[in-house]
Parts: C-alpha cells; sequence; structure tokens
C-alpha cells in the first residue's frame, strides 16, 4: 500500500488514491473514486465514484466530495464544505436527473461550512470565504464571501489578499489584463 489507510477509514479495492496520500478515519472512499498523490483526506470524508481529487490536496473533515465534482491540484476545501451535484433533488423521481460538474480549479481555496452548487467553476487561486454559498462561476484569483458570493478582492497564490495596486505582502505583483488578474509572471 503506497498510502496511509486509517484503520477505520473505508477504502474500496477499486478507488484509485495516489502515492502518499494520507485518509484517515472514518473517511468513505467508493469504487471509481479517485485521488492523487500526496493528498489528506479527514475524518469522516466522503468521496464518491466519479469523484475526481488532484494531487497535493487538502480536504478537511467532513466533506463529502460527489460525483462529478473535479478538484485539481494544490487546493484545500476546508471543514464541512457542501457540494451539490443535483439543482433539482427529489427522493422519488421517476425521470432521470442532469449531472452538472463541477470544478475547482488549481490551488483554489473554499472556507468552512461553503456551499457550491452544481454546473460552476471556481478558479484558479480563487478564495471562497467560510460559511459562503456559490451559485455562479468565481474567476482566477477573486475572494468571493456572503449569501450568495461576491467579489470582495484579489488573492495571491499565496492566500493572501492582494492590495490596490495588485501587489502581495508575499512580493508578488499581478496586473489586469482582459478583464482578468494575472500574475506578471504569466
Amino acid at each position: 500500500m503506497k498510502f496511509f489507510k486509517h484503520e477505520r477509514a473505508m477504502v474500496h479495492p477499486k478507488a484509485q488514491i495516489g502515492e502518499g496520500s494520507r485518509i484517515w478515519a472514518n473517511a468513505n472512499i467508493m469504487e471509481g473514486a479517485v485521488i492523487g498523490a500526496h493528498c489528506n483526506v479527514g475524518d469522516g470524508c466522503y468521496i464518491e465514484k466519479g469523484a475526481v481529487i488532484g494531487d497535493h490536496v487538502t480536504v478537511k473533515n467532513g466533506v463529502a466530495v460527489f460525483d462529478g465534482v473535479t478538484i485539481e491540484d494544490d487546493a484545500f476545501i476546508s471543514f464541512g464544505v457542501a457540494f451539490i451535484n443535483d439543482r433539482n433533488p427529489r427522493s422519488h423521481r421517476g425521470d432521470a436527473w442532469t449531472l452538472e460538474k463541477t470544478l475547482v480549479a488549481r490551488g483554489a481555496t473554499i472556507g468552512a461550512n461553503a456551499t457550491v452548487m452544481c454546473g460552476i467553476t471556481i478558479g484558479a487561486y480563487a478564495v471562497v470565504g467560510a460559511g459562503s454559498v456559490v451559485v455562479k462561476n468565481v474567476p482566477d484569483y477573486v475572494i468571493v464571501v456572503g449569501n450568495p458570493a461576491r467579489m470582495t478582492g484579489y488573492a495571491c497564490r499565496c492566500g493572501r489578499t492582494l492590495n490596490d495596486q495588485f501587489k502581495c505582502a508575499c512580493g508578488a505583483s499581478y496586473r489586469m489584463s482582459n478583464n482578468k488578474i494575472i500574475p506578471y509572471d504569466a
């Protein structure tokens, strides 16, 4: 076994889990789930078939990642984040439902107890504030908070808020191009 599995975790033998990943107590990783290398999946997480998690991703306790959700490399998903994969849920629905895919792009952070509606993209290095309800796409490097989530600023790759000149305390600088913020080194 190339990954760590807590003795109380349930990992289906046909789940794909990358080298160096850690699966903690009471996590349930279903057949067909994909988890990359060097990930940390916290206590009580549920990773459904069809969910894809990249490399170096942290999924904190109590998160369910359902079919149709893709989380790219280096993302951080905080405690209790809710991903929705059915826009019109019913207990006994006779007709088929449409799976709307959700993408959490590279390096994005989603704060504790946020809710993410299906069919959207959270951009690269974006930050979703704790408790936010995300109902539309979040562009790269944008910070959103509230219900519904609204833009409040821009984030650096390091996670800090950029100042009015698009500079970060870490020394990184960004610029606006075609109404999008991009790093100067891009």
